[in-house]
């Protein structure tokens, strides 16, 4: 365990049991550097624990580079609450959690994430005030859409020549919050979608409404396409899934999308152009921190709007330095934590 916290860096690594609830938690906190941290709760079953808190180092570790590299005085942290097959009572389990996020007073913020919803933070408000995108907040999902659709463009545009996006092909992978959001604004844009998801109802949703091409889970890396999108639960690009990929650019929602670094290396080698998750997707955690701290819906969509600079600058570097956009970032994101 300790291992795993210097190699991701962490400054801690909480964890927490409520028998009567049946709560199982985990909270990772990168780095508090630059500011208090923030960072989505996830919802979801995990194999054992040591996979869990594996997830919510590394994931941690993601955020602090996404608010760095976005200009936000925060650090990066995440929750992981291990989901069980059967949960008696979830709103008392999300107000435990609550009662948990308090005794840190202030060191952490969470937000919604994979498998919660801001009805779930509605309950952790009943227990502390360190907590954002209640409903009364507003779902961070179309802002985060909106940040990525914004990036697709200058991906398209550094890749293709073109930030229009009117008659490429997408493949979608997941059509969750986000991906469906996202899905919403490419078909308003002219991109023809192929999409996947692993409810078919959301597959037929967005063949309905947005004229895609739905494609089988296994298929959608090997689809023939000008840009992948993985907006799902990553990581989905390993050193063999890439070599599957037959697309120009992959660009996408999803946090943690490769395995490792490596990786990034051979989309370069490939010739396939890689923006950034913790640059492209950081539209979510812009909205959630600038909200929380009273910022008008003005003053959020013109942080957003610099999404694209901020991912052409690293394509810039990584073409000037002959290496990958995924190493540029990570070298500028520490750049600004560490000195």
């Amino acid at each position: 365990m300790f291992a795993l916290m210097q190699s991701t860096r962490a400054h801690a690594l909480h964890l927490w049991s409520d028998p009567s609830t049946g709560l199982r938690a985990v909270v990772a906190i990168h780095s508090e550097q630059l500011g208090p941290a923030f960072g989505g709760c996830r919802y979801l079953p995990y194999a054992d624990d040591e996979s869990a808190i594996s997830d919510a180092l590394h994931l941690a570790r993601n955020m602090s580079y996404k608010a760095a590299l976005a200009g936000l005085p925060l650090g990066g942290a995440k929750a992981v609450i291990l989901r069980s097959p059967h949960v008696e009572n979830r709103a008392a389990l999300f107000e435990a959690f609550g009662r948990f996020v308090d005794t840190l007073q202030g060191r952490l913020v969470v937000a919604v994430d994979s498998g919660t919803s801001t009805v779930d933070m509605d309950c952790i408000a009943r227990s502390t005030v360190h907590v954002s995108s209640t409903t009364a907040g507003g779902d961070p999902a179309p802002y985060a859409a909106m940040g990525v659709f914004a990036g697709l463009r200058a991906t398209a545009q550094a890749r293709l020549g073109s930030s229009n996006l009117e008659g490429l092909r997408v493949a979608l992978q997941g059509l969750g919050n986000v991906g469906f959001a996202l899905a919403e604004q490419l078909h308003a844009a002219g991109a023809e979608l192929l999409v996947s998801d692993l409810d078919p109802g959301r597959v037929r949703l967005a063949v309905e409404r947005f004229n895609a091409w739905p494609v089988a889970h296994d298929a959608v890396l090997s689809t023939p396409c000008d840009i992948f999108t993985p907006c799902g639960v990553g990581p989905v690009l390993s050193a063999h899934s890439v070599m599957q990929l037959r697309c120009a650019a992959v660009a996408g929602a999803a946090n943690q999308q490769l395995t490792g670094l490596p990786v990034a290396d051979q989309l370069e080698s490939r010739g396939i152009l890689y923006a950034p998750d913790t640059v492209i997707n950081s539209g979510g955690l812009i909205y959630v921190a600038l909200s929380h701290h009273g910022q008008a819906v003005e003053a959020i969509t013109e942080h957003l709007a610099r999404i694209p600079s901020r991912l052409t600058e690293v394509f810039a570097h990584a073409q000037a330095e002959n290496r990958s956009p995924a190493r540029v970032a990570q070298v500028l994101a520490e750049r600004l934590l560490y000195g």
